[in-house]
């Protein structure tokens, strides 16, 4: 049955008490990402639960939840969080605007991993696009190929 951990009530599904100590059992094939309460956020960063509701309700956060329906947040709910009160706090931004940030920087990520696949690929092919040559049906022709349409025709035929 799982415990709450007196220091960060987060809940604590591998933890087991005796007596008022608490112990983790370590196995990491069933461990499970720690799991923060609402009223432990809400203290830690000096907010009111409430407003962790409203960041909810506006789409900034996305806490997990529990069988009980109880709002459960993970560590990178909490990097999140921390960005969202860095912009609203210390640069004076609003929730749209927020919102609009988060959004961009979800693309700018996605954007950034499509340009590490698309740099892989190139790595992988480097042979192929440095060292081309020409077919001899290219020196005939009457409209010359371009290096693309040259491989791709050479890799399909």
């Amino acid at each position: 049955m799982p415990i709450v951990d007196l220091q960060t009530n987060a809940w604590c599904s591998g933890c087991y008490e005796i007596g008022n100590r608490q112990f983790e059992i370590e196995n990491a094939m069933t461990r499970k990402p720690k799991t923060y309460t609402i009223s432990a956020v809400a203290e830690q960063y000096g907010i009111h639960p409430q407003t962790l509701r409203l960041y909810e309700r506006e789409g900034l956060l996305k806490p997990s939840r529990s069988e009980g329906n109880t709002r459960l947040y993970t560590d990178p709910d909490l990097e999140r969080l921390e960005l969202i009160l860095s912009l609203t706090r210390d640069l004076g931004v609003n929730l749209a605007g927020v919102e609009i940030i988060l959004n961009m920087r979800e693309k700018m990520d996605a954007m950034q991993a499509e340009f590490e696949r698309f740099f892989q690929y190139l790595q992988t092919h480097a042979d192929e696009l440095t060292n081309f040559e020409p077919g001899p049906e290219q020196s005939d022709a009457l409209v010359p190929l371009g290096r693309v349409a040259a491989l791709r025709r050479r890799s399909h035929g």
